[in-house]
C-alpha cells in the first residue's frame, strides 16, 4: 500500500502513465459525506455535490468556515472516502489515484519534527514518496534554491518562522512530479515578496495534464492565481465563477474607485454622486454604470484632471462571493 505523510501522498513505485483514453481532471457526482457528531447527530458536511475540473487548470476554492472545503479537499487527496455519490481523479477513485500515481499536497497547518533540520526535513520526506539517490538530491537541492531556503539547509525546523516554515511546506512538495497538486491556503505566513513569488511559482507549475487545486480565504489571491474559483456554501457547490465573465460583469455596473493626482472641480458636476474614500487622498467611489462612467471621465479629462487608477470597487469573485454567502444565511 502506498504510505501517507503529512504534505504529501506517496505514490507506489514505478507506476505506469494514465492511459490516453480516460477522462482527466476531477469528476464530481452526487457527492455527498456525513460525518458522526459528539452528541450522535449526522452532521452533513458536503451534499450532492456536482463538479467538473478539466486536467491542465487552476482552480481555486473558496468559502466561509464551516462551508466543506477541507472536507472536500481530503476527498480529492483520497484521505477520506465520501458517504455517498462518486469521485474521481483522472478516471480514478482518489485513493486509487493517490496510491499509483501520488498526489503533491500542502495541508492547511504543516508540521514536521521540530528536531529536523530543513534538509533533512525534504530528504526524509522525498524518500517516503520513493525517491533516492541523485534523482533525489538533485530535486531537493532545486527546491530549497526555488523558495529561497538553500542558506537554512542546516537550521532545524522548530526554530523556522512560520513563512519560512510554510515555504518548506511547498519545497516538499516540488519534490513529486504529480498531475494533481493541492495547496491548502497556501499564503499562510508569507511576505509580500513571497506571495508575488508564490504566484510566479503556480505559472511554472502549470502543464496540460496537471490540475492545480488552490483552498484560500484569500479571495484577491484566487483571482490573480486561478483559472475559475468554486465557491462552497454549508457543503454545496453555490457557484463556480470564471474570472473572464466575472470581470465583465464587475466592469458592468457598480461601485468603482477613482483616484486622481490631484483635485478637481470638474468631478462634483460630472459625478454628483461620487464619494470621498475615508484616508485616501483624492480618491472617490462612484456608483454608475460602464457607459456613464466612460461618458464622464472622457469630459473629466477634457476639464484637465489627470487619473492615476480607476477599479471596481469589489472585483467580480468577491460580488460572487458576497451573494452566494448570503444566498445560504
Amino acid at each position: 500500500m502506498a504510505a501517507l505523510k503529512a504534505g504529501n501522498i506517496v505514490p507506489e513505485p514505478a507506476p505506469a502513465a494514465p492511459a490516453a483514453n480516460v477522462p482527466q481532471g476531477v469528476e464530481l457526482a452526487g457527492l455527498c459525506k456525513t460525518y458522526s457528531g459528539l452528541t450522535g447527530q449526522a452532521v452533513q458536511a458536503l451534499s450532492d455535490v456536482d463538479l467538473n475540473i478539466g486536467a491542465g487548470e487552476v482552480v481555486g476554492v473558496a468559502g466561509p468556515n464551516g462551508a466543506g472545503k477541507s472536507t472536500l479537499l481530503s476527498i480529492l487527496t483520497g484521505f477520506l472516502a465520501p458517504t455517498a455519490g462518486t469521485a474521481r481523479v483522472h478516471g480514478l477513485e482518489p485513493r486509487a489515484y493517490a496510491r499509483r500515481f501520488g498526489v503533491a499536497y500542502l495541508p492547511e497547518l504543516v508540521r514536521l519534527p521540530p528536531h529536523w533540520t530543513v534538509a533533512t526535513a525534504l530528504r526524509r520526506l522525498g524518500e517516503l514518496g520513493g525517491l533516492s539517490g541523485e534523482t533525489l538530491k538533485q530535486r531537493a537541492a532545486a527546491a530549497l534554491e526555488e523558495l529561497g531556503l538553500a542558506e537554512q539547509a542546516a537550521k532545524r525546523v522548530g526554530r523556522l518562522s512560520k513563512g519560512n516554515l510554510q515555504r518548506l511546506g511547498i519545497a516538499q512538495m516540488l519534490l513529486s512530479d504529480s498531475d494533481l497538486m493541492i495547496f491548502d491556503e497556501p499564503s499562510n505566513g508569507l511576505d509580500p515578496v513571497w506571495l508575488m513569488r508564490f504566484r510566479e511559482l503556480v505559472a511554472k507549475l502549470r502543464r496540460p495534464g496537471r490540475l492545480i487545486v488552490i483552498a484560500s480565504h484569500n479571495l484577491d489571491e484566487l483571482e490573480r492565481l486561478t483559472d475559475s474559483v468554486v465557491i462552497l456554501g454549508r457543503g454545496r457547490v453555490e457557484r463556480v465563477v470564471r474570472h473572464s465573465a466575472a470581470a465583465q460583469s464587475a466592469a458592468a455596473a457598480g461601485v468603482f474607485r477613482l483616484k486622481l493626482l490631484k483635485p478637481c472641480g470638474a468631478l462634483a458636476e460630472l459625478f454628483p454622486g461620487a464619494l470621498p474614500v475615508q484616508g485616501r487622498e483624492n480618491e472617490y467611489k462612484i456608483e454608475i454604470d460602464a457607459a456613464a462612467l466612460s461618458a464622464g471621465l472622457a469630459k473629466l479629462l477634457a476639464a484637465g484632471a489627470v487619473l492615476l487608477a480607476l477599479q471596481p470597487d469589489q472585483s467580480g469573485l468577491e460580488r460572487a462571493f458576497n451573494a452566494a454567502v448570503e444566498e445560504t444565511r
